[in-house]
């Protein structure tokens, strides 16, 4: 028997599940809800938290997995944004995580991996003016899940982009100690740049931390005694916000490639020349 499988499920959608045997290792992926991982277990750890009633309902957005951001992460100024002189409305997070995304192709040759497409159409167009396609590789291998993804702009102009991602992490504990170089976060609850201590804690905590000032890209935290989680990404992924609900057991650990209200902002807003593609990638692993 092989040691990657990829198993096609229907669970009120249909769910592609990539294994790895030697490891004890799984993620389940659903196209059809922004092609988000909804479970993912390495070393036979289950690491994700999911909502399974806002995952069954079409129309509510998930609070669980991983939750695919994109062309923003985060919130806009009353819901909207101007570019070129004209306004347009976007909703929180952009749109790719309320799309049906394209399955291209599966394997399990030496990893298994699963490859999903999003392309721009009349309705995306409404929300933001440009043509792009978006192609994400899930791999599975060696206990770690890596998700590499092409940004594409086929528009004839440059294309603003900061995409990121929202893993929910399974935890009752809101105070973690973050292994990260950021040594200050901006605090969106009072608007203040704190610094980093021992420990963060999200307890009574309604909006979002985000750290500031890291060089390595990569983060570590624990979720419980014997479950360390390890996030690197690419250089692009310049913050990682931190985010939780009170009463709820999950801590949203989220790299991002520019803050909330960026497309408002434009201060630092990443473009994609017309014609290019912006190539990055993910990688979730846990001891």
């Amino acid at each position: 028997m092989s040691n990657y499988a990829v198993h096609k499920l229907e669970n009120t959608f249909t769910i592609y599940q990539l294994t790895e045997a030697d490891t004890r290792s799984s993620v389940s992926i659903c196209p059809e809800r922004g092609a988000i991982a909804i479970q993912l277990a390495l070393g036979g750890k289950e690491l994700f938290y999911l909502d399974q009633a806002t995952f069954i309902d079409p129309e509510a957005n998930i609070r669980g997995g991983n939750p695919i951001l994109f062309p923003i992460c985060g919130q806009l100024t009353d819901g909207q944004y101007e570019w070129e002189g004209q306004t347009y409305a976007m909703k929180n997070h952009g749109v790719a995580r309320t799309n049906p995304w394209e399955v291209v192709s599966t394997s399990t040759d030496s990893a298994a991996s699963l490859t999903v497409l999003l392309r721009s159409d009349a309705a995306t167009l409404v929300s933001y003016p440009f043509e792009f396609e978006l192609e994400f590789t899930y791999i599975l291998q060696g206990g770690k899940l890596r998700l590499e993804q092409k940004y594409r702009n086929l528009s004839g102009k440059p294309m603003p982009v900061y995409a990121g991602f929202h893993p929910y992490f399974a935890t009752s504990n809101k105070e973690l100690v973050y292994e990260t170089d950021a040594t200050a976060y901006l605090d969106y609850n009072d608007m203040e740049v704190k610094k980093i201590g021992h420990a963060i804690d999200l307890s009574g905590k309604v909006e979002s931390l985000t750290l500031l000032d890291a060089r390595k890209p990569e983060i570590a935290f624990s979720i419980a005694e014997d479950t360390r989680v390890k996030l690197s990404y690419s250089d692009v992924f310049k913050y990682v916000v931190l985010w939780s609900v009170e009463g709820k057991p999950f801590v949203c650990v989220e790299p991002w490639m520019a803050k909330t209200h960026e497309l408002n902002h434009k201060e630092e807003l990443p473009l994609i020349e017309a014609g290019t593609t912006l190539e990055a990638w993910m990688e979730i692993a846990s001891e």
